[in-house]
């Protein structure tokens, strides 16, 4: 963690959305290319568990890729995320058309992001994140560093801090 604890739950407290890019944050970052040349990721079911109790609890969970693969399409249907946007090349567009749609301010939105292309958001949500093995030129624009790899639940984690902090975590 970057900032102080305090400092971080005063921020987590106010999220009503959550979005996430996807190669490095919701995947370890590898494409996979079969022989037909499909592309292929692994998600962590821990990550798709979290988004699902983040959606129970009232956080909105969108996406936003600079990548294109119909498997991302797949697994968002799955988890039930209808805010989709592929292909992206000027992500801070998107996220300003978001936050239009969804009439959220900034510090109502976190993003978990994992490289500089995604600085730009990261410098206006509420609550900024990177994954622990993001690529160091994006850490001077978050405020929290998960202690998980992406594609390794630190999703989950994020989620975790989150739904703790606004009172929303299920408690077995």
């Amino acid at each position: 963690m970057m900032k102080s604890e305090q400092g971080l739950k005063a921020k987590a407290k106010k999220i009503k959305l959550l979005l996430l890019d996807v190669d490095g944050v919701l995947t370890d970052g590898r494409i996979i290319l079969d022989n037909q040349g499909n592309e292929l990721k692994a998600f962590h079911v821990r990550d798709g568990h979290g988004i699902k109790l983040a959606q129970r609890a009232g956080i909105t969970i969108g996406i936003i890729t600079g990548r294109k693969a119909e498997v991302v399409n797949v697994r968002a249907r799955e988890l039930g995320i209808e805010e989709v946007h592929q292909g992206v090349l000027e992500k801070i567009m998107v996220y300003e058309a978001i936050l239009g749609k969804y009439r959220l301010r900034d510090e109502d939105v976190a993003f978990i992001g994992d490289d500089i292309v995604d600085a730009a958001i990261l410098q206006r949500v509420g609550l900024a994140v990177c994954v622990a093995d993001s690529d160091p030129s994006v850490r001077p624009f978050v405020d929290l560093v998960t202690k998980t790899d992406g594609g390794r639940g630190a999703v989950r984690e994020v989620i975790n801090f989150m739904l703790r902090t606004q009172g929303k975590l299920p408690v077995p």
